[in-house]
């Protein structure tokens, strides 16, 4: 099974473009070649050109757009194609008010949607600030995995140091129960995220918005990250595209040219994400927290800490 962890809801399932949307498309689109506009045919449409089976949808909020909004269009989307698709909501931050965040967690949990995806950078916020801690302790609480955005974003308008992988280890460390996504895998940081993953069991690595080219190569920075990848957290990776930043057929390719061992590239590409999403695989439909773990502990074995 291959799952795609991170495609974005299609621009023209959003709500219209406020300022602050429109100026971050620009600044992505001189970064990225991607055409924002698709829809949900668009997406569909690509999944099955390129044999993806099944893939998570974000509601990405970045720039005071409406959250409810969104959540109502994630869900919607998934409805629709319940066997294709599942859902990430996302809450409104700007501005935080604990008990508007813990009413839309109770929505996105009534939609079905399996987590909720912030991007805190993008509102002046560390990951690791308290007022962000109600959020973590509702979802903990409810089963909801929580995405984070790690690393470098390309808007020149928020700094990146709020992203830094040892922030999500402070989130892990006081949230134990909490299933954490580090969405785009921590680069510039990719050691220091490394060492996040490899001590907690329950954070995961996206690698969406990434050229999977670059990760195989020397001196990209991902050097470190990639050869635990391979070994101590092939069962932590997961393949993401963040659609429709890259066409999927490219990147899948991209990944099956690593040279990754088979087991652990079926896992990245899909085994990993399917365990997270309770979906039913090949039997391997442990919970993400304890197949994460058991991985972990196994792998001990083969490698030094």
């Amino acid at each position: 099974m291959i799952v795609d962890a991170r495609v974005r809801l299609p621009q023209a399932l959003r709500p219209p473009l406020d300022a602050g949307s429109a100026e971050l498309l620009a600044d992505y689109g001189a970064v990225f070649d991607s055409d924002v506009g698709r829809d949900g045919d668009a997406l569909l449409r690509e999944l099955d050109e390129a044999g993806v089976d099944h893939a998570i949808v974000h509601a990405e909020y970045e720039s005071g757009d409406h959250a409810d909004a969104l959540n109502e269009a994630v869900a919607a989307l998934v409805a629709a194609h319940p066997q294709r698709l599942s859902g990430f909501g996302t809450v409104t931050l700007a501005p935080l008010r604990p008990g508007r965040t813990l009413a839309q967690l109770r929505r996105v949990e009534r939609y079905g949607l399996k987590g909720v995806n912030v991007q805190p950078a993008f509102f002046d916020l560390a990951i690791d600030d308290r007022r962000l801690y109600p959020l973590y302790a509702a979802a903990e609480e409810s089963g909801l995995v929580v995405g984070l955005h790690t690393g470098v974003n390309y808007s020149r308008r928020h700094a990146i140091r709020g992203e830094r992988p040892e922030l999500l280890d402070q989130v892990a460390c006081d949230f134990p129960g909490l299933t954490l996504v580090a969405c785009h895998a921590g680069w510039p940081w990719a050691t220091e995220m490394a060492a996040v993953a490899r001590r907690h069991p329950t954070v995961l690595l996206d690698f969406g918005g990434i050229a999977p080219k670059y990760l195989g190569q020397p001196g990209s920075g991902w050097d470190v990250l990639m050869r635990y990848v391979a070994k101590l957290l092939s069962r932590q990776a997961m393949f993401a595209t963040d659609w429709p930043v890259f066409p999927h057929a490219r990147a899948l390719a991209e990944w099956r040219a690593l040279g990754l061992e088979e087991d652990v590239l079926a896992a990245v590409l899909g085994g990993n994400a399917a365990r997270l999403l309770g979906l039913a695989t090949s039997g391997d439909d442990d919970a993400v927290g304890a197949g994460a773990a058991a991985g972990g502990t196994a792998a001990a074995t083969e490698g030094t800490r």
